[in-house]
């Protein structure tokens, strides 16, 4: 697919932790799905071959200006909420609004399964078309649709949408070209009346809409450096929430390929608990302890079904447990690089880490006094077989965080993350006084790591290896320092840096691994890895070339100022299915370490 057709991922996401959308540079919706994450997209423009521009696009809803000249995009300041100005050949120049309604109202957060459009013209009088085609089927069609005097009913896979405007509905239909003399509202939502004038009620939601975002940031503790960076990516990382339930999704993309025609296209709209630590673990540096308390909810349910037995690795975000991965076959994918997978068969996967994970999340409920429920004895309780059954696991094989689909060995990180989750059990365990309970896991937290000294440890090559008895790298072994296995400076993981960037580094980006895989041999970097890497340079001392590093990442976001998760070390274009959470969250937390303290500033 030519690049020129504007398939790329520089994309800006909207969404209100119910429902989301894409929005490409030409100011087109290309990718949403609703009315969940995980359903069928009703804008699938994204993955499918046919120019956004040309008669036989589908899947997306656009503003089409005539002879248009100029687009100027972004978000209003610490919001969500996207603008889009666009001047045509003459100088007329329109400008959109588009969001996802969220503010408080009678006691709660509304935030329906709703998108807004507010058009408005600035300058002089452009021409504009306006084209709504949302798709069912996985794209294999334009929705079906019936209309009224008002209104327009599209019947997509997994709900009927109605768009309510002040438009002519027949401007719609037919995508009459026409003047924007005045603005308009749309308001795509619930197949429900819509009883209060659109537009001045649009202009309502926008207004409150702003405000939420605007306190919500308010209320961020974030570092002196890199503020707006930071704030971008931590109300995308908000984006990501399926706030009904408490499920943090990966991304909110599926099937964006790792790197051209790689086969790596993966559905990345569900829960991973493991991606779901490491979100939680970042807003937490931020003082964001509102996602934190709604994911320990959705853990607990997970904990609750599991009844002390083995926990898959992901999830859906209403806790489904079979995630069954099939093909997507109407739509060609991001630049005809299919397939478009549909689920994820890593739910079938053993993945020891993720013991270590739910615990690691929860534990901070031990100690946080802000939280509206701290953890109490009980909660300990119906931690502990989570615990029993990460040294039950500690020295078993899996596939790894990595989610290998045809090998099996005893990962390093996964042993290391099960030591975790004995060793915060006991420190809990004291916490609530339980004298006992803290003396028997911290014991077991002493057998695991061992276990992992004596097997992990390569004595020949002086470095620790990514499975037991073996000598693979990983680039999973710089968070053995971020889980407090060992200091930065223990001789072990200086050894063990020197050798990760003499094997993995790829100019100013980290590899997860270079061996081969199911699909061949990386060709692309994983972003979270270059942010480790980044990470562990500062903790060595070498901050000056960990800052370096970190503004070549800054440099590499798109438009909207986000990452995917994975970049070309060869020509730093982005891959992989986006915004990425993992790669959003070492945004957060390099710049939380490198940043100057407030304190110079004062």
């Amino acid at each position: 697919m030519d690049k020129s057709l504007n398939k790329s991922l520089d994309l800006f996401p909207i969404g209100n932790c119910a429902v989301s959308a894409l929005i490409d540079t030409a100011g087109r919706f290309v990718w949403g799905c609703a009315p969940r994450v995980d359903s069928d997209p009703v804008f699938s423009a994204l993955l499918d071959n046919a120019d956004p521009a040309g008669p036989d696009a589908k899947g997306l809803w656009e503003v089409q200006v005539d002879r248009s000249a100029e687009v100027r995009q972004g978000y209003l300041r610490n919001t969500p909420i996207l603008r889009t100005e666009i001047a045509d050949e003459d100088g007329a120049r329109i400008e959109i609004l588009d969001f996802a309604p969220r503010y408080q109202q009678f006691g709660r957060i509304f935030r329906p399964t709703a998108y807004i459009r507010l058009i408005r013209p600035i300058i002089g009088v452009a021409r504009v078309t306006l084209r709504l085609r949302p798709t069912a089927g996985w794209g294999a069609k334009v929705a079906e649709h019936t209309s009224g005097s008002n209104h327009i009913r599209y019947l997509c896979s997994d709900m009927t949408l109605r768009l309510t405007t002040d438009a002519p509905v027949s401007h719609i239909l037919e995508e009459r070209t026409f003047r924007l003399e005045q603005p308009i509202a749309m308001y795509l939502g619930p197949d429900e009346g819509f009883d209060a004038p659109v537009g001045p009620t649009c202009e309502r939601m926008l207004r409150d809409t702003e405000a939420y975002w605007k306190n919500w940031v308010r209320g961020l503790a974030i570092p002196l450096d890199w503020q707006t960076a930071v704030i971008r990516a931590a109300i995308t990382l908000k984006l990501c929430v399926h706030e009904e339930t408490g499920a943090i999704v990966a991304a909110l993309t599926t099937s964006i390929p790792e790197h051209a025609d790689s086969g790596r296209n993966w559905d990345y709209r569900y829960c991973w608990l493991r991606d779901a630590y490491y979100v939680v673990q970042a807003l937490n540096r931020l003082g964001a302890v509102d996602i934190l308390e709604n994911y320990l909810g959705y853990l607990r349910n997970i904990v609750d079904r599991a009844a002390g037995g083995h926990i898959q690795p992901l999830f859906g975000v209403g806790f489904e447990e079979m995630l069954t991965e099939r093909f997507a076959p109407d739509l060609p994918g991001y630049r005809g690089m299919g397939p478009v997978r549909v689920g994820n068969q890593a739910f079938e996967h053993i993945q020891n880490d993720v013991y270590g994970q739910i615990i690691l999340s929860t534990v901070q409920a031990f100690f946080d006094e802000r939280l509206l429920r701290p953890a109490t004895v009980e909660d300990f309780e119906a931690l502990e077989p989570v615990g029993e059954q990460a040294y039950r696991m500690h020295d078993q094989p899996d596939a790894s965080l990595w989610e290998f689909r045809g090998r099996a060995n005893v990962h390093t990180y996964s042993s290391a993350m099960c030591w975790a989750a004995c060793d915060r059990l006991g420190n809990a365990a004291e916490k609530l006084g339980l004298k006992d309970k803290a003396a028997f896991w911290n014991g077991r937290a002493a057998q695991v790591r061992k276990t992992i000294e004596d097997r992990a440890w390569n004595e020949e090559l002086g470095r620790f290896s990514a499975t037991f008895e073996g000598d693979a790298l990983d680039a999973s072994l710089l968070q053995l320092v971020d889980l407090r296995f060992h200091a930065a400076d223990d001789p072990r993981n200086v050894a063990t840096l020197k050798a990760i960037e003499e094997g993995l580094r790829r100019g100013a980006y980290l590899l997860r691994y270079a061996i081969p895989d199911d699909f061949g041999s990386p060709q692309t970097a994983f972003n979270i890895c270059t942010f480790w890497l980044i990470e562990a340079l500062h903790l060595s001392g070498r901050s000056e070339e960990a800052r370096a590093l970190f503004e070549d990442m800054l440099s590499r976001r798109t438009g909207a100022g986000l990452l995917s998760e994975d970049i070309g070390f060869a020509d730093g274009e982005l891959w992989g299915n986006y915004p990425q959470t993992y790669s959003l969250v070492g945004l957060i937390n390099c710049a939380v370490l490198l940043s100057r303290p407030w304190s110079s500033v004062r």
